[in-house]
Order: C-alpha cells, then sequence, then structure tokens
C-alpha cells in the first residue's frame, strides 16, 4: 500500500489531496502542522484525528512514506517539493507548484536527478467531475476538434486572509496563481503538448490597501492546434451560493461544451453541470456519479513508475506558460482610476 504524509497547510486544497489518495486505497500516515492559518489546521485535525502529527523533517526522513502532499504558502512549495524528492519521495503539489522561473528549473533538475514525480493537482479539473467528464467526452470525438477554450475562475475574495495572500512574491501573481488552471486546461483539452503567450494584462482594481495584490488578470494562449482565452479575477460577489461561477468552453469543429462547474445561476441545482452542443442536438449532463480517476492514476504511477495521472512534460510546460504570461502582463489598473461613477 502507497503510504502518504502532508507537509504545508496553508491551503484548503490539502483536503482534496487528502481525500483523494485515501479513497483511492492510500493510507494517511502523518502531517506537519506547520502553518500560516492556524484555522485550517484545527479544522484538518478535526477531519482526521486519529493521524499523528509529526514535524516535517521527520516526515521526510521517513523511508516508509512514499509520497508528500504539499500546499504550503505558494513561494515555498517548490522548495519543499525539492526537499521531499530528495529524500525519495514522489510528491503532489497544490497550484502554483512554482512562482519563479528559478523554481522550475530547480525543480527540472532535481526530477531529473532523483527520477521522482512533480505532479500539480490542478483542481478545477483534476477534481471537478464535470471536467472529467469533458475530456472523456472530447475523446471520444463528440465535438470534433477543439479549436478553442474559453475559461473563466472568478473567486470571492472573503473577509480573511493571511498577511501573504497580499504579497506579490508569495502567491506570485494572479496568473500564476489562479489562471494556471486554465492553462492546464487549454493545453489538456486542445492535445497541446505546447503554447505561446499572445498578449497578457493584470490589475488591481478594488484593492488599494494592498498594491501588490491583483484582483484581475486575462490572457490569451495559441498553439499549433487552438487558440484560448482565459479570465481570472476576485470579484465573486456575496449573493453566489458558492466561492466563484467558474465555467469552461470548449469549441469543437463539431459543436461545443459549456461546463458550470460549481453553480448554474438561477439554474439547476448542485454543481457539475455539463451542456453538449453537437448535431444530435442540445443535452445536459449531470455529472455528478462522475468518478474522479487522477488519484488512482497517480497512485499506479507512484508504483509503476509510469506517467499516467500528467505527463511530466505538461506540468512543466504549464508552469512555464503561467510564469511567462505573468511576466509578460500588461499592469492596466491606472487606465481605470477614476472611472467608478
Amino acid at each position: 500500500m502507497v503510504r502518504f504524509a502532508v507537509v504545508g497547510i496553508d491551503h484548503g486544497h490539502i483536503f482534496d489531496h487528502a481525500k483523494g489518495l485515501i479513497r483511492a486505497g492510500a493510507e494517511f500516515v502523518g502531517y506537519c502542522p506547520r502553518t500560516s492559518i492556524p484555522g485550517l489546521v484545527e479544522n484538518f485535525a478535526r477531519t482526521y484525528p486519529d493521524v499523528p502529527q509529526i514535524d516535517r523533517e521527520t516526515l521526510f526522513a521517513d523511508p516508509d512514506i512514499d509520497v508528500i502532499c504539499i500546499a504550503a504558502i505558494p513561494r515555498d512549495r517548490a522548495d519543499l517539493a525539492i526537499s521531499a524528492m530528495r529524500a525519495g519521495k514522489d510528491v503532489i503539489v497544490d497550484k502554483p507548484g512554482v512562482t519563479t522561473n528559478a523554481q522550475l528549473a530547480a525543480v527540472q533538475r532535481t526530477v531529473a536527478e532523483t527520477g521522482r514525480i512533480f505532479s500539480i493537482c490542478f483542481s478545477e479539473r483534476h477534481c471537478v467531475r464535470s471536467a472529467v467528464k469533458a475530456g472523456k467526452l472530447v475523446a471520444e470525438g463528440a465535438i470534433g476538434t477543439v479549436i478553442q477554450t474559453l475559461g473563466t475562475g472568478p473567486h470571492r475574495l472573503g473577509n480573511s486572509r493571511p498577511d501573504w495572500f497580499w504579497q506579490h512574491d508569495a502567491f506570485g501573481g494572479i496568473i500564476v496563481d489562479i489562471a494556471s488552471h486554465q492553462i492546464d486546461q487549454f493545453l489538456f483539452y486542445t492535445g497541446s503538448a505546447s503554447a505561446n503567450v499572445v498578449a497578457a494584462q493584470v490589475a488591481n482594481f478594488a484593492n488599494p490597501q494592498a498594491p501588490e495584490f491583483e484582483d484581475f488578470g486575462d490572457l490569451l494562449l495559441r498553439s499549433d492546434k487552438a487558440s484560448g482565452y482565459i479570465r481570472v479575477d476576485w470579484f465573486t460577489p456575496d449573493g453566489l451560493p458558492t466561492w466563484g461561477d467558474g465555467r469552461l468552453t470548449i469549441l469543437g469543429t463539431e459543436g461545443y461544451i459549456e461546463l458550470r462547474k460549481y453553480v448554474d445561476i438561477a439554474g439547476r441545482d448542485g454543481k457539475d453541470h455539463l451542456f453538449l452542443v453537437n448535431k444530435q442536438g442540445v443535452q445536459h449532463i449531470d455529472c455528478s456519479n462522475e468518478e474522479l480517476d487522477y488519484f488512482t492514476s497517480f497512485l499506479a504511477d507512484v508504483r509503476d513508475r509510469t506517467a499516467t495521472a500528467m505527463p511530466q512534460q505538461h506540468v512543466y510546460e504549464v508552469c512555464r506558460l503561467s510564469l511567462d504570461a505573468q511576466d509578460k502582463a500588461v499592469n492596466i489598473s491606472s487606465q481605470h482610476q477614476g472611472n467608478t461613477p
């Protein structure tokens, strides 16, 4: 049985990692309680009361632990992953896996030297049942050849955030931090091995108290197979009954798919709504029973030294594109100052 531990509990996505691996058959053997958000660790302890709290150095040194899951402060994730891989562990890292090009290069060197797996759990694809179903429909040719994706990732800012949340070097910028999800989806659904950043822009429209923060970002991608538009923001209003109305439209030569991942506003209850439009007609598909296979595939990769959950090069390309788009982004904040009536 694959045994895993958790290091870095600074984002709620760590619950997805633990739940997914346990459901797939792995054994949860310990976690380091070091955190910047004490309430998150308290909730983690309530969720897993029988799992011991162990300092991270001991977890890294334990030869019987196969996998380390990491959802630390974004700027710290790469270094922790490198330490884990050099200790002989495979890793699942929350997005973004890296926040600088130097970190990406260091991760690539470490993977090459150790042969360990560096996987990023892009939860908006791997932990969303409608996204899994969309991948199967695309593979089956339900909409022909995919030529464009349009992905949005709105988030609610909320009232309580740790200090690092507002620091650019800590979160890496809004494109690195959030849009990596949509970049992953663009490459996956279009079958693109690589792409180029055509244009990108970022802004801080509504948070002058945090000048390093970015609450809006968008970008255009182009590959040899398709194009993509991505928009991410922190403007989900309090009236929405979930944290964000994340959507994805996949345009094919013979139809299109729209995902309303977390809510169908003023429509059907629940989440994971998939709409398929092609020559057969219009269909709504409830994806609530779709199996999430990322964690099962990842455990198979750990055992068999394969790459079925996510090719390593795909992870690198998502990171590279995220960093490139963030670096190229034009800051348009000043263009909108004073425009509010």
